[in-house]
Formats: structure tokens, C-alpha cells, sequence
């Protein structure tokens, strides 16, 4: 059954929960020795899965979606998208870029990290580490997803697809954890203040909001 408030709410906990569980971790170590103990088990099957499975959180993949909502569904499931993965896109990017472009990856710290294992063929970024943009993305698209799915366990299992992605981040040292902790609550935030505009706000009332783009233009 379509319970779309309730599957926001679900969403929503279980970013709350690992937010609070991944922020009091970062705030209380070294950041050096949480990435350090967050790879300590490596092998070649997850390191092969990983590599792949990151790449559901690159920009051309919000951008399919978003497409392809625009095609299938209506221009509020295509805003939503668009505009959740979007708009925490260009905060995330302004962030990384301005007051904390200083910030590097672990790929800079590979002396101090030790006999850390690093995947193999992956292109270590070096600069810009704070926030996450593939963290970013992923909470966008999945909170957008499972508001157009309006599925509880959906929503609970978009949440969870989601915080996989970040780890995915953290396990092929592209990011410390407080940079997939930040991405994650840019992209969340984001995504809910766009739904709420959408699906809450006076604005939701507007006629063509409900509207298929490709119907109406095949009639």
C-alpha cells in the first residue's frame, strides 16, 4: 500500500540513526585512525564489488533517472529528482570548492595511514575531500526514489542502498568519514526541503505538477 508520508518518516529515521552513530565517531577520533579502522578487512570480492557499485552514485545516474521520470511519470516526479540531486550537487560542490577546499582526501595521507590496503585500479582523487559528492547524490536520489515509490520497506531499503554507497566512499579511501557524513545530510536535507515544496507546500496544489509531460504531448 502507498503510504508516502510514512515512507519519508521511515527514510528519514534510519539516516537519522546512522548520521548520529557516523558524526559522534568522527567528532570523538582521529580521522586517520577511523579510516584506518574502517578498512581493516579487505579482499578481492569486495574490492571488485565496490569499485562497480560506487558508480550508482556518479552524476550520470540521477540524470538517467530524472530523464526517464520526465518520460514515464510526471513533471513531479521528474522535479523531484531533479531538483533534490541538483540543488545538493551545486551545495556539496560549493563546499568542497570554497571554505573547504583545503580539505584532502585519504589518497594524501597515504604515509601516515600505514599498511592500509588500497584497492587496486582505482584513480585516487587527492583534493577536495569535504563533503562527499557521491555521498550527496546517493541520499538525494534514494530520499526522490522513495518518495515516488511511497513504500515503507522501500524507503528503508533505499536508506540502507544509500549509507552502502557512502561506506563504498570510505572503503575505496576517496573520502574520510565525515565527508560521507556531510554529503549524506546535504543530500537528505536537500531532497526533503524540495519534497516538502512539491508535495506540502502551496505550491504542491499546481495542476500540471500531476501532469504526464509525454502523454500530454501524444494526445
Amino acid at each position: 500500500m502507498r503510504d508516502e508520508k510514512r515512507t519519508v518518516r521511515v527514510f528519514m529515521a534510519i539516516w537519522a540513526l546512522l548520521l548520529c552513530v557516523g558524526a559522534v565517531w568522527a567528532i570523538s577520533g582521529d580521522k586517520l585512525e577511523i579510516h584506518r579502522a574502517m578498512n581493516a578487512w579487505h579482499s578481492p570480492v569486495p574490492d571488485r564489488f565496490f569499485a562497480l557499485f560506487t558508480h550508482f552514485a556518479d552524476g550520470l545516474v540521477p540524470t538517467a533517472l530524472a530523464l526517464l521520470l520526465l518520460i514515464i511519470g510526471t513533471w513531479r516526479w521528474f522535479l523531484l529528482m531533479g531538483l533534490s540531486c541538483g540543488l545538493s550537487a551545486l551545495v556539496a560542490q560549493a563546499l568542497k570548492h570554497g571554505p573547504f577546499s583545503h580539505l584532502d582526501r585519504p589518497g594524501m595521507f597515504r604515509e601516515q595511514l600505514g599498511d592500509l590496503s588500497w584497492v587496486a585500479g582505482i584513480d585516487l582523487h587527492s583534493h577536495h575531500s569535504f563533503p562527499s559528492g557521491h555521498a550527496t547524490a546517493a541520499f538525494s536520489m534514494c530520499f526522490a526514489m522513495a518518495v515516488i515509490l511511497a513504500r515503507p520497506r522501500l524507503g528503508a531499503a533505499l536508506a540502507l542502498f544509500a549509507a552502502l554507497l557512502g561506506y563504498a566512499r570510505v572503503y575505496l579511501s576517496q573520502h574520510f568519514l565525515q565527508d560521507v557524513a556531510m554529503g549524506s545530510a546535504i543530500g537528505t536535507i536537500v531532497a526533503w526541503a524540495v519534497y516538502h515544496m512539491l508535495y506540502r507546500s502551496a505550491c504542491s496544489r499546481a495542476a500540471w505538477l500531476s501532469r504526464h509531460p509525454f502523454r500530454a504531448v501524444h494526445k
